[in-house]
């Protein structure tokens, strides 16, 4: 079902946890600004015990490279924060003239991107060559070499954007009448997200 014909339904109340489109459905004043996560796999998951994560940099809402082992014993290395240019952008050459449009137009983008093209820029570098992700690896994990990292997948962030350029780097969820919106739910929206259902739900009921 598209974004266009959810706004045909009619309910008393709406919770939109749309992700993604959630900007769309709520007519925020916030947009959001798809930007991509690439992984690599660990071919030595034995060089990681546990998680290895770099201290935040708290301009961003973004982590830097870090190392998590997953459940069934692998480890991913990444991810970096792509600017992508499609709202379910997975792979480099995804491109939708919407959503790329969607973002150039709004003034908010523009005012983050003089603040931060410096960050961007390297974002893209690394997103096309191996070796620099390599070396943000090595600074965490040493014993690191170009051989050890496999391409893996990726997963696109729905970042909120406030219009004076602010990337929201906390839960963003808005009540209105006949309307609860979750319009920012950034890591670690998983883990965290029997909580935030149970807040929607005191949003609901305390109506």
């Amino acid at each position: 079902m598209r974004v266009d014909d959810v706004r045909s339904l009619r309910a008393d109340l709406v919770i939109n946890y749309a992700g993604l489109y959630s900007d769309r459905l709520a007519r925020s004043r916030v947009r959001i600004v798809p930007f991509r996560g690439e992984y690599y796999w660990l071919r030595r998951p034995e060089l990681v015990r546990g998680l290895i994560y770099p201290v935040p940099d708290l301009t961003f809402p973004f982590l830097d490279v870090h190392f998590t082992r997953k459940v069934h014993g692998g480890v991913e290395a990444g991810p970096n924060a792509v600017l992508a240019f499609a709202r379910e952008g997975y792979r480099r050459t995804d491109v939708d003239v919407r959503d790329l449009l969607d973002t150039l137009a709004y003034p908010g983008f523009w005012r983050m991107a003089r603040r931060h093209w410096r960050m961007g820029l390297k974002e893209m570098r690394r997103s096309f060559s191996k070796a620099m992700f390599v070396r943000s690896a090595q600074r965490f994990l040493p014993a690191v070499t170009p051989d050890d990292l496999v391409p893996g997948g990726a997963g696109v962030r729905a970042q909120a954007l406030d219009p004076d350029g602010r990337l929201v780097d906390d839960f963003r969820i808005e009540r209105r009448p006949g309307a609860v919106h979750v319009l920012n739910a950034p890591s670690p929206a998983a883990t965290a997200s029997l909580a935030i259902g149970e807040f929607v739900a005191r949003e609901v009921l305390s109506n």
